[in-house]
């Protein structure tokens, strides 16, 4: 495919394509934090996610852990920043994810074509990401990570960061930052979400009910977007 023709001007970068340009016209919110993320911040990253992009498009950077979760949760609503050019797949671990968001979410990069990953990609990555957000929720980041970097981006853009809460010991910088007023706290996500003005009415189903009603349907339904399935849960989007 030549990504020459699926070039865009949006927010004063040049940006390559693949996918739904309709996704950059909504409010956008990014969400992203560390690679080694612990079970409860993806599970939060997850729901928050998924609330949010009832009304967002949420926007990461396609890495495990954090930004995997973000873009899951949100599928089909969600814009993935690449580090390469958007013809070679990184992580790799990821290219199932990635390719559906090809086909049905938006990816965008800096980068033609036959550009690989390097340290400054990363960085200028997670710029863009915060430029295209109204703000960025960090959901783990250890004091020293490239998470913290796309606080100090955000700082710069006037982007307001917010956080969730963890026990002691545990994700250094996102603590720092609340500790500082550098980041607002989310403690609570349904009320989070209600000030956005998203209501909570989504439907749950525990994995087992929703398999003896939908059947072998329900993958199905899930490759097209119009359900998630976590954690022994499938929620309706």
């Amino acid at each position: 495919m030549n990504l020459m023709k699926q070039k865009i001007n949006f927010n004063n970068f040049e940006l390559f394509y693949k996918g739904n340009l309709k996704l950059l016209n909504k409010s956008k919110i990014a969400i992203v934090g560390s690679r080694k993320a612990s079970k409860y911040t993806k599970e939060i990253t997850f729901l928050l996610a998924k609330k949010l992009s009832k009304k967002f498009t949420i926007v990461s950077g396609g890495a495990l852990g954090v930004d995997t979760e973000a873009h899951k949760g949100a599928y089909p609503h969600t814009i993935f920043v690449s580090p390469s050019s958007l013809d070679i797949i990184y992580p790799k671990s990821n290219e199932t994810l990635i390719k559906n968001i090809y086909k049905n979410s938006l990816a965008v990069s800096e980068y033609e074509k036959n550009y690989r990953p390097y340290k400054h990609t990363f960085l200028q990555r997670n710029r863009i990401i915060v430029a295209l957000s109204e703000f960025v929720i960090i959901t783990e980041a250890n004091i020293k990570s490239g998470s913290m970097g796309s606080f100090e981006w955000a700082k710069k853009y006037g982007k307001k960061v917010y956080v969730i809460p963890h026990r002691l010991n545990e994700s250094s910088g996102t603590r720092y930052l609340a500790s500082k007023g550098e980041a607002e706290v989310i403690w609570d996500i349904n009320e989070f979400c209600k000030n956005l003005g998203i209501e909570d009415n989504q439907k749950v189903l525990n994995l087992n009910e929703a398999l003896k009603t939908y059947g072998s349907e329900l993958y199905e339904m899930e490759l097209e977007g119009k359900v998630s399935i976590k954690n022994a849960k499938v929620y309706f989007n």
